[in-house]
């Protein structure tokens, strides 16, 4: 896999900077980003079949990896799943991969994609910022993190709705001042 200065991690962790800790999308983001304990993988692969072997050696690799060192893997996919109904699609088998491991219950995929949409959400709806990212993005997260995050935060389900808000005062053109699409 390229190295961190590959402009495909260069982009995620702009966004990651820019518009999920900026805005405060994710309030749990911003300690473990600061603390170095973010990995950032981009994977080569150019089809679904390799997406999923990537995504297998960082799921193993994160699972090896002490939480102190590695709390959580963002997987950048920029040369495959584009489509986000087929990026949607391999979720599934990502998720079926971590419950045949036996790893259901401790580590959990969230996703993030340039075109993302939340069910019976129009495409140009500001609120499906809150998952667009420059790339095709899988975040392997830790069960016992999110459990701490949670216990922390008096109501985690404000977050959305404060999500929501926020992208709606901002607007679209808000969010593109942003800069946190793809360089190329």
């Amino acid at each position: 896999m390229p190295t961190a200065d590959d402009v495909h991690a260069r982009d995620t962790l702009r966004w990651l900077e820019r518009a999920v800790i900026g805005l405060n999308l994710c309030p749990f983001a911003r300690a473990v980003h600061v603390k170095g304990l973010v990995h950032c993988a981009v994977s080569a692969a150019t089809d679904g079949h390799g997406v999923l072997e990537d995504f297998a050696n960082e799921l193993d690799a994160l699972v090896a990896a002490d939480a102190a060192v590695r709390e959580t893997t963002l997987l950048v996919v920029p040369h495959a799943l584009h489509d986000f109904l087929e990026f949607n699609d391999f979720l599934s088998r990502a998720d079926r991969l971590v419950r045949k491991r036996g790893l259901e219950g401790v580590i959990q995929v969230a996703s993030f994609h340039p075109h993302y949409r939340f069910e019976g959400a129009g495409e140009d709806d500001v609120a499906n910022c809150t998952n667009r990212s420059p790339w095709p993005t899988l975040h392997l997260l830790r069960e016992e993190s999110i459990t701490r995050a949670v216990e922390a935060f008096p109501d985690p389900a404000a977050i959305y709705e404060a999500n929501i808000e926020t992208l709606q005062r901002m607007g679209a053109d808000g969010w593109a001042a942003l800069g946190v699409g793809p360089t190329q």
